[in-house]
């Protein structure tokens, strides 16, 4: 390959997701990741690379998802998730730009944290925001002290994002994970709610109840834990999070 051709460092690929998105989608999950969510379930997508990681052009990459639109249907498409894509964010810009040109629903999975108002990096984030249709964006904790123990960075520089994305029209789907006693305080979620109302582009808000199923990850890398023995929520606590988020108030809300 030559030396300056683009590439991008990919950990895996999922051709039939169907939760990280409207529809069927084609989802990639980009290696690299600043944050260190305590409930991570992908904690080998931290790295650079790792054994599973592989480099792609955007194009070999693109041809590899367009083999499949045949079962998105009419609302499916291109997912770009993580590790943290906004790492790569020049490399994501190419990847829906062909995926455009096929008129492929492109969406970016986000926990926003490399965002920053620097100016060169809004102009390569107003690249990638003119080829990405929806921005999934993944909200850990609104309180940024409890986002900084929890994910090891605070969270102010999240919220502008947030902010950003609603001035500019960008239209999102907020995403929250639910872990007892972590991120289900009745105060937290209240003052999330009243963030996340203010904004004018969110189309849908999710809990996503927190799960055990990246663990053996962890165990695998060596790395300890830190939520050893914390219990799933129960269908109550996920309805009474949806309640105090009044997930009802957003128009691309689906009653389960």
């Amino acid at each position: 390959m030559e030396a300056n051709v683009m590439t991008g460092r990919v950990h895996s690929l999922e051709t039939f997701g169907l939760v990280d998105g409207p529809g069927v989608r084609f989802v990639v999950f980009l290696q690299g990741c600043a944050m260190r969510c305590q409930y991570c379930h992908n904690p080998e997508t931290w790295a650079k690379s790792c054994d599973e990681t592989t480099v792609w052009t955007p194009k070999d990459l693109f041809d590899r998802v367009y083999r499949y639109h045949r079962y998105w249907g009419t609302n499916g498409g291109l997912t770009i998730s993580g590790g943290e894509p906004l790492l790569q964010m020049e490399f994501v810009t190419e990847v829906f730009r062909l995926a455009k040109e096929k008129k492929v629903h492109t969406a970016l999975d986000t926990a926003g944290q490399p965002f920053s108002t620097d100016p060169a990096f809004l102009k390569r984030l107003e690249a990638l925001m003119e080829v990405t249709d929806l921005v999934l964006l993944d909200f850990k904790e609104i309180d940024s002290e409890k986002h900084l123990a929890l994910t090891g960075h605070p969270n102010e520089n999240i919220l502008e994002l947030a902010h950003w994305l609603s001035d500019h029209g960008k239209k999102m789907w907020i995403r929250h994970v639910l872990v007892p006693g972590l991120t289900d305080s009745e105060e937290g979620l209240t003052k999330l709610d009243a963030f996340l109302s203010n904004l004018k582009t969110i189309d849908r808000v999710e809990v996503l109840p927190y799960h055990t199923l990246g663990l053996f990850k962890w165990k695998k890398l060596g790395i300890d834990y830190p939520l050893d023995g914390v219990r799933t929520p129960t269908a109550e606590e996920v309805q009474k999070a949806e309640q105090l988020l009044h997930i009802d108030r957003y128009p691309g809300y689906q009653k389960a």
